[in-house]
């Protein structure tokens, strides 16, 4: 049987943007956090990298800001990029505030201070990511998870799927507002019905969409495809990072070779030993992600390779034991000592760059509905996301919304009454193998047709499959009872088929969206931005 459930706000999400968020509203208000699996399941708790921000007294906003402006490839929206930088010191007290163990200097401390230690990632000038080992998703969400359990006014609810957002424009009522969503209970097989005031979308990015990924399993554009059919806008879903570095072994699942390693000294080399960065970048291996993917992706075509190897022996045992425990640890479970031996590494999607338009609270096109972190399109990262600004967003931007939510509490009536979930037209599916066919078919052609390097032709190959995936997907949606998996796969085409278009209109090559048929940039940068049929309904 299904239920209906009543909350001021529903957080559809439960990594660092979405906890954030729920730990900066009021006691007063009754929140629900949803996680589609397990609590730990999202890209937070993976992330190993750091959170950059200006700290240090050598750095600067402006240095920060044009840093970012300069990896973004001309697309940055400015406003977004100095209003994250300039909350960036405030959102890190704020976590430190909350407990999270980030690593200490141990040369100040030996001075007798307690500074943190900071490391320097590609695209920095200055040494500004602050860090908890290679390990800092984990510490951030433990410790915010942790905050999270101890409010008695936030249900942390595991295993449920968002299936739609309900908008009064659904229901046929005046308004516009998002109310609610109809959610999954894994648990049960039921879909229930959430109502609330405000909804918030922090669902993670898409990097699912492709064969290979840094991302966990549900990195499926869940937020994105909802906020689409609901009527938002969406923007710049060309620009999908690959991240350089993933381990390459065939039992090594998604796990990502953190560019700490290439900002404390790494080298990337060919199997014969001949190091090859400096080849294309004067920054060689600390050059903006998108340099160093397609220079990886160049020499492996190139050579008929496999993979390429990342070299960090040449330091001290020690240093990389207290520096990288967590690579270190995984690299040896598979063999690799990378105190005497380089890492076999690939290029591997790991961030959606676009994703639903908002504004600095985090505001999309309807009423009552956010969207921050990885889902949202803000404008910080234009045509390329420079290193560690990712989890600073989701902070500032979790911040922003939480407080216009506050400030628009006053005004919200309470939701109308919602009608349930109507599954009385569809039956049991037992042509499970088709969603798996088509789930395997949509992430290879991703992969091969609109992945690191792009051709019309690709991209022409790829629209032309995912408009026949789509039709198969909605007929098989309308007919059977939903499942994560179907709703997963509904989501995924459905965001391919964006990202496919936006890269279709593109007729350049910028940042991380590079195309052989327009290599040159155009004088004139513009976003990409794609306006559903129902928007302003």
């Amino acid at each position: 049987m299904s239920r209906h459930f009543q909350y001021d706000a529903l957080v559809i999400g439960s990594g660092a943007a979405g906890l954030t968020l729920a730990l900066n509203l009021p006691a007063a208000l009754r929140i629900a956090v949803l996680s589609k699996g397990d609590l730990a399941n999202g890209s937070t708790y993976w992330a190993q990298g750091g959170v950059a921000a200006v700290l240090d007294n050598s750095d600067t906003v402006e240095s920060h800001v044009a840093d970012t402006l300069d990896a973004g490839g001309g697309l940055c929206n400015e406003e977004a990029v100095r209003f994250t930088v300039e909350h960036s010191r405030e959102a890190i007290h704020w976590l430190i505030e909350q407990g999270v163990p980030f690593t200490r200097d141990e040369a100040d401390r030996e001075a007798g201070s307690f500074e943190y230690h900071l490391t320097r990632e590609g695209g920095h000038s200055h040494r500004r990511i602050i860090h908890a080992a290679d390990a800092t998703g984990a510490a951030i969400f433990n410790t915010l998870l942790s905050h999270a359990h101890d409010r008695s006014n936030i249900d942390l609810l595991q295993q449920r799927v968002a299936v739609d957002l309900i908008t009064e424009r659904k229901l046929g009522l005046p308004g516009g507002r998002c109310v609610g969503a109809y959610v999954l209970d894994r648990t049960t097989g039921e879909v229930d019905t959430f109502q609330a005031k405000f909804v918030i979308l922090a669902t993670g990015g898409a990097a699912k969409v492709y064969l290979y990924t840094s991302n966990p399993d549900g990195a499926c554009g869940d937020g994105i495809a909802m906020a689409w059919r609901a009527g938002c806008r969406v923007g710049n879903l060309e620009f999908n990072q690959f991240h350089p570095t993933c381990l390459y072994h065939p039992k090594a699942k998604s796990f990502l070779i953190t560019e700490a390693l290439r900002g404390e000294g790494a080298v990337l080399k060919l199997p014969n030993g001949e190091r090859f960065m400096p080849r294309f970048d004067s920054r060689a291996e600390l050059a903006p992600r998108d340099i160093v993917a397609r220079a990886i992706d160049h020499e492996m075509k190139r050579l008929g390779i496999d993979c390429v190897f990342l070299d960090i022996s040449q330091k001290p045992t020690a240093f990389i034991k207290h520096h990288f425990p967590t690579v270190y640890e995984r690299c040896l479970e598979f063999g690799i000592d990378i105190t005497k031996e380089a890492i076999p590494v690939v290029p591997a999607a790991h961030y959606t760059c676009g994703g639903v338009l908002v504004d600095q609270a985090g505001r999309t096109d309807i009423p009552g509905l956010y969207a921050i972190g990885e889902t949202s399109f803000t404008g910080l990262h234009g045509a390329n996301r420079m290193a560690s600004n990712s989890l600073l967003e989701c902070f500032v931007y979790a911040r922003a919304a939480a407080q216009d939510i506050l400030a628009e509490l006053p005004s919200v009536g309470s939701p109308p009454l919602l009608p349930t979930w109507d599954a009385s037209q569809v039956t049991d599916s037992d042509e499970d193998v088709i969603i798996a066919h088509n789930w395997d078919e949509l992430r290879r052609f991703m992969w091969d047709y609109v992945g690191i390097v792009r051709t019309t032709k690709r991209l022409v190959r790829a629209q032309h499959r995912v408009r026949l995936l789509l039709a198969e997907i909605d007929e098989f949606y309308s007919n059977y009872k939903v499942s994560r998996d179907l709703i997963e796969l509904r989501n995924l085409a459905m965001v391919a088929d964006l990202m496919i278009r936006s890269a279709m209109s593109r007729k350049e090559s910028r940042g991380l969206h590079f195309t052989l048929d327009f290599p040159e940039q155009r004088p004139d940068p513009i976003d990409t931005i794609l306006v559903p049929p129902t928007y302003g309904d």
